[in-house]
């Protein structure tokens, strides 16, 4: 049931009357921990502060905008009106961490006037919760502005008090792929970072960093800065002033325009958040950024169901097969021959081994890629429009054979339809394909956007991209279709809008572990990410690799975790699709630590963050909505360490079973993975154990009623 609570509290008219350094206007979250000022000052200027139990996190800040043919959004400002008003409400997630959320803010409004004639507007709307802030622009319709309004540049300042522990990754305009550096805020140097792991250059000329970026204070201030509800907008980097401590907007733009957002009024931009907590857990357990989004536009969406699944994916990663089906190396050119070559991944007796197996082992779905024709013809391709073609299958596999198969055992197959970054030719396509998908009976697509764009000039976080991937997602659930983005856009929480958008990438996954010449991600990447990019929302990493070193098609890679990690991954790191990534035969061959995999939910009516800091470890509990049962997963970084959980999460006077599985004693991410140990345990809501973990390691446990 829905409960909303919505009280106008007052508003006070200023029109013409607000005086440089008057008293700040205030907004206190409902908790009253954090609290807003905002001002003008002498020259006009707004600016705000953010205060975290009476403490300044957020100096002197200032706000606003530079346009394209028209004067910037600086100064001159008086206050024509303020509002302020309170919300409390309890919306359900149709999937999610949890079922319930609560959505309790306090809100000030500021309606800004220029003294000039004839004069401009711009809104600056607050939303301050107990767990942090997000405020946004709004600028209403006016005549000032002749036509669309051609912004350049976004001057949003965050002035920071400390020279925090900083976790970032640098300001890419095309990936969010790259390993996090930890420094303090005043070492950060993305510049240096870009030139050390030789990648394509796509950076903005600043010292930038991408969101969310995370923050820790020798004080023990947890900030999260990131953005909410990006629609119709350029993404937003952050530039450094490491000598000042100020982080600055820094839009992404395009080499097609000499402006980065075109909107027409009226409009708003996306909201800026601050994640404030004064532990690392409460960062996770924040619902910050869905809350900042409008509701659900779709209406029902029991279509889709969130599940496991496997697939032909990590094989052709090692190499054992290929996503082409004609591709070999002629004359020193990869071309296509016209013939199997033997190596195809996604043929018919393949893809039903890996139906047999998920429904063996109660797994709703199966991934196929390389299904399609266009990959022989894309790598090495420098027209990539046209390449792909999203309906029409290569000789060796059979579709409707595959999902009549499929259907028989209970299983879903997953679309895959990799763009090539080649919008034009997905857009003149997408009906025919989601057409395709809902003939039989498809709900879910992972879409990939890997190289550069085209049209030439744009980039994967400019606004240009930003409506192609949300605009992909819209026309997709005409169709009864989710989707699940690589190379996406930042999540900023439009799951809550449009909750077909079940998960993405963005990140440095899995597969980078089977192929970085830089060894893979090492132990301390996921308790960083969980603290940093999992605040924007779900992950499809793929976990679940027990053939860890694979020494038999790659020597000088591997998965940096140990196996009970992996399991634990199921549970960290949350997702409503969750893939079991490896080979079948590594699966069949290890029937124990698999039963894990079998039993682990992926849909949740409560979660738990029991302990955690950032980069170095992390526990987290989750109850599912269907079974109620729970799970538990805890992860380490590159260093051992001991956590003690109390299970005072679970019912009073109920005794459970505990499936623990957990490293061995001689368990290290390098020298011995595959070390692992699983025990049966009683235990109730007065239990209290103490769990060890490996160097990379972590552990696992199912959770159930006796």
């Amino acid at each position: 049931m829905k409960l909303r609570l919505y009280i106008a509290l007052f508003i006070l008219g200023f029109f013409g009357c607000s005086s440089p350094n008057a008293k700040p206007i205030e907004v206190l979250s409902p908790n009253t921990n954090i609290n807003v000022d905002f001002n003008i000052d002498e020259e006009g200027m707004p600016f705000y502060m953010v205060k975290f139990n009476n403490k300044i996190v957020v100096d002197t800040s200032y706000l606003g905008f530079e346009f394209k043919d028209a004067p910037a959004f600086k100064k001159n400002f008086i206050i024509k009106n303020t509002s302020t008003t309170s919300f409390n409400e309890t919306w359900q997630m149709p999937w999610g961490e949890q079922l319930d959320v609560v959505n309790h803010y306090n809100e000030l409004k500021v309606e800004l006037q220029e003294k000039t004639s004839p004069e401009r507007f711009l809104n600056i709307v607050f939303k301050v919760y107990d767990d942090g802030i997000g405020f946004r622009y709004e600028f209403p319709e006016q005549t000032r502005f002749k036509g669309d309004v051609l912004i350049t540049e976004e001057h949003t300042e965050f002035n920071l008090t400390e020279d925090y522990k900083t976790f970032w990754i640098p300001g890419d305009w095309d990936i969010y792929e790259h390993l996090y550096s930890t420094t303090k805020l005043s070492k950060i140097d993305a510049m240096s970072y870009a030139e050390h792991v030789n990648l394509a250059q796509t950076y903005i000329p600043e010292n930038a960093v991408n969101t969310p970026v995370t923050m820790v204070g020798d004080n023990g201030i947890h900030l999260s800065f990131h953005e909410a509800a990006l629609v119709d907008y350029s993404g937003m980097t952050l530039k450094v002033d490491t000598t000042n401590l100020n982080l600055k907007s820094n839009l992404v733009g395009s080499k097609n325009t000499d402006y980065k957002v075109k909107r027409s009024l009226p409009f708003n931009t996306p909201w800026r958040t601050i994640q404030v907590t004064d532990n690392a857990p409460d960062l996770i357990a924040s619902n910050l950024i869905v809350n900042l989004n409008e509701p659900n536009k779709l209406g029902d969406v029991s279509w889709f169901k969130p599940m496991k699944y496997t697939g032909v994916w990590w094989e052709m990663h090692l190499g054992k097969s290929s996503w082409d089906y004609g591709m070999e190396m002629v004359d020193g050119k990869w071309t296509d021959t016209g013939k199997a070559h033997g190596r195809h991944g996604a043929t018919t007796e393949n893809v039903k081994n890996f139906i047999d197996f998920s429904a063996e082992n109660n797994i709703g779905g199966v991934l196929v890629e390389g299904w399609n024709t266009g990959w022989e013809r894309w790598i090495g391709f420098e027209d990539r429009e046209g390449v792909f073609d999203f309906v029409t299958v290569y000789p060796d596999y059979d579709m409707d054979e595959v999902v009549r198969y499929a259907k028989e055992k209970g299983v879903e197959i997953i679309m895959h339809h990799e763009t090539s970054a080649a919008t034009e030719t997905y857009e003149k396509q997408q009906d025919t394909a989601y057409a395709l998908m809902q003939k039989h009976g498809m709900h879910a697509v992972k879409s990939g956007y890997v190289g550069k764009i085209l049209p030439k000039g744009e980039y994967h976080h400019g606004q240009y991209m930003v409506n192609q991937y949300n605009n992909a997602a819209i026309k997709a659930a005409e169709y009864e279709v989710a989707v699940n983005a690589h190379e996406p856009i930042k999540a900023t929480g439009l799951r809550r809008t449009y909750p077909n958008i079940i998960s993405r990438e963005g990140l440095r996954g899995q597969e980078f572990n089977a192929w970085a010449e830089d060894g893979g991600n090492p132990p301390e990447h996921l308790p960083i990410v969980v603290f940093a990019r999992m605040l924007a929302g779900p992950i499809d990493f793929t976990p679940g690799i027990f053939n860890i070193k694979f020494d038999e098609y790659k020597k000088n890679n591997q998965v940096n975790t140990t196996l009970a990690q992996q399991l634990a991954l199921y549970v960290v790191i949350y997702s409503p699709i969750q893939m079991a990534a490896d080979l079948v035969e590594h699966y069949e061959t290890n029937p124990e630590p698999l039963q894990f995999i079998k039993d682990v939910g992926v849909d949740w009516s409560e979660t738990k963050v029991l302990n955690g800091e950032v980069g170095d470890y992390v526990t987290i509990a989750r109850k599912e909505r269907e079974t109620g049962n729970w799970f538990v997963g805890g992860i380490t970084d590159e260093h051992s360490r001991y956590v003690v959980l109390s299970f005072d999460f679970l019912d009073d006077n109920t005794s459970y079973e505990a499936i623990v599985y957990r490293d061995g004693s001689n368990a290290h991410w390098d020298k011995n993975p595959l070390d692992i140990q699983i025990k049966k345990k009683t235990i109730n809501s007065k239990s209290e154990l103490e769990f060890p973990m490996a160097e990379g390691g972590g552990f696992a446990i199912s959770i159930k009623k006796k």
